[in-house]
């Protein structure tokens, strides 16, 4: 019986890097921009600036990370605890064999969390210098060219323009349509206001909107429209819903008011205003020509009657003038010839000093003193080594004197020819003396020894 073969196919078999590296290229592929609501939980901020929490529901959770060059530019910071709306895509943590989502923009939910970013972002911009009131630019007294950043559709455009022309008919108006809610409306409120920037035709720029909730408002609370407003060339007015919205444009711009209508209003004059503000400045002008005129014809009626009296003064002081200066001349000769007479006798009074003998008898005493001073000294150090060589040579001689030697039992032996130095000098029945140290002894020798 023929048996049948069975093939069976060989499985692959996946190292762990493998299959980790084909589940992150799947991921990849699959979701790449995804957006994933949730409650922020366990944040961690790394040394290295990366940002590590867990979005969270009731029954489920992932991991997230924000890296560091991401983290900077996020709307708000996250918070544990907050509900936001996480923009990113997943990828896969090779090292642990997780997958976690990749972060690359956040978006609060609920007004507490809208509340919390805006906060953040005013303090950061607050920190930065952009609502110094030292750096907002005055607006123009009489603007003609005004631009609009702002929905062509609406009320609010309307209404600008009607109080434009109710107030200053002839201005000239330009507007850059741009989206004021929702996610386009950013990029087109930034574009508008560089567009003005770049192109330097506007005296003024109205970044306006109408009223609406928080949500509503928020695109003119990010951080790219607070800067575009910062960066612009031509100064800013930001017009944005009631007058009891607040929004990050309005303290980054160089005026807040209160309505779009209101910063019509607030922007120029009426026509009337002008026309009575040139009125009064012509009416103040004709005064100040008739008192000119009037000041002018009291003039040429004092130079008429007071020209003699006049130029009698001005004798009178052409004459003053010449005694001041022949007076200061003669002060100068007297000057120098006091001066003169001064020298001369500090020149005398020197000489007479020179020849006078009572400082030099004065110099001579002092001489005579230091050389009698000086002659003492020597003579008294001169006998005192005189006295210190005699008491040497006294101390010595004292030690040489033969007398010294009989306080120790020795005797002198003497006869009429002098010392008695040995027996043949005193032959027997000779006269001899002796000498102690105490008196002395007269003796006649008897016999001689050897």
């Amino acid at each position: 019986m023929q048996q049948s073969l069975l093939f069976v196919p060989e499985q692959r078999v996946f190292t762990v890097t493998e299959l980790n590296g084909a589940i992150r290229a799947t991921l990849d592929q699959e979701f790449q921009d995804l957006r994933v609501s949730g409650e922020i939980s366990g944040l961690r901020m790394a040394q290295s600036g990366h940002a590590y929490f867990t979005l969270k529901e009731q029954e489920s959770q992932i991991r997230c990370v924000c890296f560091r060059s991401t983290y900077r530019y996020l709307k708000f910071k996250p918070l544990d605890g907050i509900a936001v709306v996480a923009r990113g895509r997943l990828d896969v943590f090779e090292a642990r064999g997780e997958y976690q989502l990749m972060v690359e923009g956040l978006d609060p939910q609920g007004r507490g969390a809208l509340q919390l970013a805006f906060e953040q972002l005013k303090q950061k911009l607050r920190h930065e210098g952009l609502f110094e009131a030292n750096r907002k630019r005055a607006l123009p007294k009489f603007p003609r060219h005004i631009a609009m950043v702002t929905s062509p559709r609406g009320a609010v455009i309307s209404d600008m323009i009607h109080v434009l022309e109710r107030r200053f008919p002839g201005l000239q108006i330009r507007l850059f349509p741009a989206q004021v809610q929702g996610e386009a409306s950013v990029e087109d409120l930034c574009r508008g206001l560089e567009y003005f920037s770049r192109h330097p035709w506007a005296d003024i720029v109205i970044l306006a909107r109408g009223g609406g909730s928080l949500e509503d408002l928020w695109s003119f609370n990010s951080e790219a429209v607070a800067r575009a407003i910062a960066a612009s060339t031509v100064p800013v007015i930001s017009a944005v819903g009631h007058e009891t919205d607040v929004t990050i444009a309005d303290f980054v711009a160089d005026l807040r008011a209160p309505t779009p209508s209101a910063a019509a209003e607030m922007l120029c004059c009426t026509r009337e205003e002008l026309l009575t503000r040139i009125a009064g400045c012509e009416s103040r002008l004709l005064q100040a020509v008739r008192y000119r005129l009037s000041e002018g014809a009291r003039r040429v009626g004092r130079l008429g009657t007071d020209r003699a009296a006049t130029l009698l003064h001005r004798q009178i002081g052409r004459n003053l003038q010449r005694t001041d200066e022949k007076e200061s001349r003669l002060r100068d000769a007297m000057r120098k010839r006091n001066a003169a007479w001064l020298g001369r006798i500090t020149g005398l009074e020197a000489r007479l000093r020179y020849h006078d003998m009572r400082p030099r008898l004065a110099q001579d005493r002092h001489r005579l003193e230091r050389s009698t001073a000086a002659l003492a000294q020597t003579a008294t150090l001169f006998i005192s080594k005189k006295r210190q060589r005699l008491e040497t040579a006294t101390a010595k001689l004292e030690q040489l004197n033969p007398l010294r030697i009989l306080d120790r039992g020795y005797a002198i032996v003497r006869n009429a020819a002098g010392l008695v130095k040995s027996p043949a000098d005193a032959p027997p029945n000779s006269e001899i003396q002796i000498r102690f140290a105490k008196g002395q002894l007269a003796a006649i020798t008897s016999e001689q020894r050897d």
